[in-house]
């Protein structure tokens, strides 16, 4: 699937036409969406990324020591999935103490495609049960580290407590323009699945 403005070209304008769709991503800190945002989005993305400082020691713990910044705010980018539908992509921050951030970048979204890091699962938890709090459809996308253990999908799917749920869970790989794009179609096809009204 070619995109609208890929790499190497003008991005595409927008005519007025086009469905648009607020999509949130969501994940615990240096899980990738800063990564996902960059790379997928055809206009220059806006992000916030501040260089951390001996201030965030105790409070924003990482095993990366190439992890040297953090998003405070949020990154933004537009994606053209075809020509008459666009994503708006806004990252969340991914540490607790930015969760009410997060909660106002949800207002309006659609859904939410959720990172998760095998190395440091644990730490997706309290960003599951954040988006589910905002009742916003999400699909997960383990994010594929050089570094990282593989599972099986049927293992993670228990592990993380979606067994018996239609919630996707796939892999990708944030640093793969590709790959990104094939996790966002997945939660995009989610969203448009007509779901059984609840009683």
């Amino acid at each position: 699937m070619s995109l609208p403005g890929s790499s190497g070209s003008e991005p595409p304008i927008l005519h007025g036409h086009e469905r648009t769709v607020k999509i949130l991503i969501a994940g615990h800190f240096g899980v990738g969406k800063t990564t996902l945002v960059r790379g997928l989005s055809q206009i220059p993305p806006v992000h916030t990324e501040e260089v951390m400082t001996t201030a965030g020691q105790g409070i924003d713990h990482t095993d990366q020591p190439e992890k040297t910044t953090t998003t405070v705010a949020m990154d933004f980018g537009r994606l053209h999935l075809s020509d008459d539908l666009v994503l708006y992509l806004f990252g969340a921050p991914g540490q607790p103490r930015f969760f009410p951030i997060a909660r106002d970048l949800a207002r309006g979204a659609l859904g939410a495609l959720v990172l998760a890091d095998t190395r440091r699962l644990e730490q997706t938890y309290p960003v599951l049960e954040l988006v589910e709090d905002l009742s916003l459809p999400y699909a997960v996308a383990v994010n594929a580290f050089d570094d990282a253990p593989t599972h099986p999908l049927s293992r993670l799917r228990e592990v993380m407590d979606l067994t018996g749920q239609p919630t996707p869970l796939v892999t990708c790989d944030a640093r793969d323009r590709g790959s990104s794009r094939d996790a966002l179609i997945t939660l995009v096809r989610h969203l448009l699945t007509p779901r059984p009204e609840s009683t």
